[in-house]
């Protein structure tokens, strides 16, 4: 099969990132895009779950500014609480 040269622009903490993931995986950063796309290939989508952070959602942007403009306006109340871990 002929071989292709891709190019692409991706952040620098990203791209430092993934190659120490491959590195680790004893892969180069060429074969983990070649797997990635061999399988969206196969699969005809993308090979993992893609979906939105819902702490930019429309309704909890909103709620933070509420709280934000209750601080900054004095009328928030504010409570001690005991830490959640999970």
């Amino acid at each position: 099969m002929a071989q292709v040269l891709v190019n692409f622009r991706m952040d620098s903490e990203d791209k430092k990132g993934m190659e120490e993931v491959c590195k680790e995986l004893g892969l180069s950063m060429t074969t983990a895009f070649t797997i990635f796309a061999k399988k969206m290939r196969r699969e005809r989508r993308i090979p993992f779950d893609v979906s939105v952070d819902p702490f930019y959602s429309g309704e909890n942007i909103r709620y933070l500014e509420k709280v934000t403009s209750e601080i900054d306006n004095g009328s928030a109340r504010l409570v001690e609480h005991a830490l959640i871990e999970d």
